[in-house]
């Protein structure tokens, strides 16, 4: 196809827009790709929608060829399913809800696990039916509390969701690995690097589950992996817990004077002047270091809870969530704080929270009340002692013993974990690394379907609960990943495989013999079925042109200009920086071969 850059709709900038701090942000506004209409939100221009859709095209291939049927979900859904499945309060405030003018409730779909629940219920009823995949590509919501990163993270966003039902759990091993072995294949076509972690499931719910991260130091995601291939998001990283430790000789607990110790470093430093070890010196992880947040339970209820977590690790605060979820967490403010005079700022310790609270009761339920919950990290064993806050200002607890001093409610996995640590299955120390989610897929059994009595008849006559498997790729978010993967100073610079145009023609001159000439090849590469830009803007400078290639990042530049007087035209490699100077009489001939050449290439 021949599109004249003239008659296209498209304006550049020369300047970063100013809320942009990705160069994917930057340079898909700066080169005419997407536009800003309020935060998380954006318009996808032509330039654009012709990569997303080049995207969707290599999904969909794929997709095929693992045997998955294409349907396409309303994205405005009622709450009696969502309510069936407790996400309507589960999501939290991420899910969009309104109100219709009979004042019913809706939501705009974050996913659509309800849905494609409910349309197999509706049309199969046999394991015959079974095994099923169907997908959709669809615009999906989520109301962000800090969207940022242009299309990484946005309020609206197009998704590709796929679920697989079987009859049994064998069945969805299958299918789960379908789904992997196509994801790998999409991401290799499209030459995007990719690790493939273990993840948490979060409020999808379900057993196994693993995340496609693109590595990129831009990346929100942190991942860990270590020299023996275990590989994980950092939030799903579980702590190999030390054997309990035989406490029989260590002292009586002893409450100490140390004044204006509020912080770990502070108390470091006066218990080795005050109070110095025999063995070795007093280190930030003999420290029993409290965290109060306030979690925001679905049903809107703030509760304050403590955690203890070894002073020489700072919280988490992606596996903070991932840990307290479906609550929303903040740090707790000065009004929660206010409610329980028990929690001295700076000096807080266990023996006030949790179980060790005085006057702890329960509920009818058998559920604790009257108390703040506490929780510690999984490295806080049986046996371990610690220096701790002595619920009075300028106090601290030394030679408090966990198991004997104090106990907890339970552990949780919220502190940070480090380069170095061990990695949970014992195949070496773990190295850190950033990287942007792509990709997410699950193994959710039975969840939904027995919420939403998804059964079909097995080969006895029985009635049996369908076993499902859920499978993400963010399609507008991988348009971004292959901005931050193929760009350098000047522009973007689009491998032929996504590239909106594979070739891009400037008529960089003044005069009929330059404007015919480009315009005569342009025609001639597009006859031969390829994607051509011509930039025919008569009163563009050369500069402007040559820029506006630069930035907009086609994988072929042909610049028909001052050489013409000699007979050559110039083809430029916008992915290798290099170029050549070619026999205009034989250009049509060379630029359809280097293209063809290069079809469908990933690089």
């Amino acid at each position: 196809m021949l599109t004249n850059m003239s008659e296209f709709f498209l304006r550049t900038l020369r300047e970063d827009p100013a809320d942009a701090e990705v160069a994917s942000h930057k340079l898909m506004v700066r080169a005419g790709y997407i536009r800003r209409v309020a935060p998380g939100i954006y318009t996808w221009l032509p330039l654009g929608l012709k990569v997303l859709r080049n995207i969707e095209q290599i999904v969909r291939e794929e997709m095929a060829a693992i045997g998955a049927q294409e349907v396409h979900f309303p994205a405005l859904l009622p709450r009696e399913p969502y309510e069936k499945t407790n996400r309507w309060e589960e999501y939290g405030p991420n899910l969009f809800r309104l109100k219709d003018r009979k004042d019913g409730d809706y939501l705009l779909a974050p996913t659509h696990e309800e849905m494609f629940t409910l349309a197999v219920k509706d049309m199969y009823s046999s394991y015959k039916d079974l095994p099923l995949s169907l997908y959709q590509i669809q615009t999906k919501y989520r109301d962000e509390a800090r969207p940022r990163a242009g299309v990484i993270r946005g309020r609206e966003f197009v998704m590709k969701d796929s679920y697989s039902f079987d009859i049994d759990d064998e069945g969805l091993a299958k299918s789960y690995e379908l789904h992997r072995k196509a994801y790998q294949r999409v991401f290799e076509r499209l030459g995007l690097p990719f690790v493939i972690v273990a993840a948490q499931s979060g409020a999808m719910g379900g057993s196994r589950s693993e995340e496609f991260l693109y590595p990129n130091p831009m990346g929100e995601d942190t991942f860990v992996r270590s020299p023996g291939g275990y590989a994980a998001n950092a939030e799903a990283v579980v702590t190999p817990v030390p054997d309990p430790v035989d406490y029989s000789n260590t002292p009586a607990k002893e409450l100490r004077h140390t004044p204006d110790a509020k912080t770990i470093a502070a108390l470091v430093d006066l218990s080795n002047e005050l109070y110095p070890r025999e063995d070795r010196p007093w280190e930030a992880a003999d420290m029993l270091k409290s965290y109060v947040v306030t979690l925001t339970h679905p049903d809107g209820a703030r509760e304050v809870v403590n955690i203890g977590i070894p002073g020489d690790r700072e919280v988490d605060e992606k596996r903070l969530e991932a840990a307290f979820a479906p609550a929303e967490v903040e740090q707790a403010t000065p009004e929660d704080l206010a409610k329980h005079p028990e929690l001295v700022a700076g000096y807080l310790g266990p023996e006030v929270v949790g179980p060790n609270a005085p006057k702890r009761t329960v509920d009818e339920d058998g559920n604790p009340t009257g108390s703040v919950r506490f929780f510690v990290d999984p490295r806080v064993v049986e046996g371990t002692a610690w220096i701790a806050g002595g619920n009075k200002a300028d106090y601290h607890v030394y030679n408090l013993v966990m198991g004997r001093d104090f106990t907890a409610d339970g552990t949780v996995e919220v502190a940070e974990v480090k380069a170095g640590d061990p990695a949970p299955d014992g195949s070496g120390p773990l190295e850190l690394a950033r990287g942007i989610e792509v990709a997410h897929i699950f193994q959710l059994g039975r969840k939904y379907a027995k919420a939403l009595d998804l059964t079909v008849l097995d080969q006895n006559g029985k009635s049996q609960v369908v076993t499902m498997g859920s499978y993400g790729l963010g399609v507008s978010r991988v348009v971004a990943a292959m901005v931050e993967s193929h760009h350098d100073d000047l522009g973007l610079s689009w491998p032929m495989v996504v590239a909106p145009f594979h070739l891009q023609v400037l008529a960089a001159g003044k005069g009929d013999q330059i404007a015919d000439t480009a315009a005569d090849i342009s025609q001639a590469v597009s006859d031969a079925g390829f994607d051509v830009l011509y930039d025919d803007r008569p009163k563009v400078s050369a500069g402007v042109k040559f820029a506006d290639a630069e930035l907009l990042g086609m994988p072929y530049v042909l610049v028909v200009g001052r050489g013409l007087k000699n007979g050559v035209v110039e083809l430029r490699d916008r992915r290798g920086g290099v170029s050549k100077e070619i026999p205009v009489e034989e250009a049509k001939q060379i630029i359809i071969a280097e293209l063809e050449a290069n079809r469908g290439s990933a690089k």
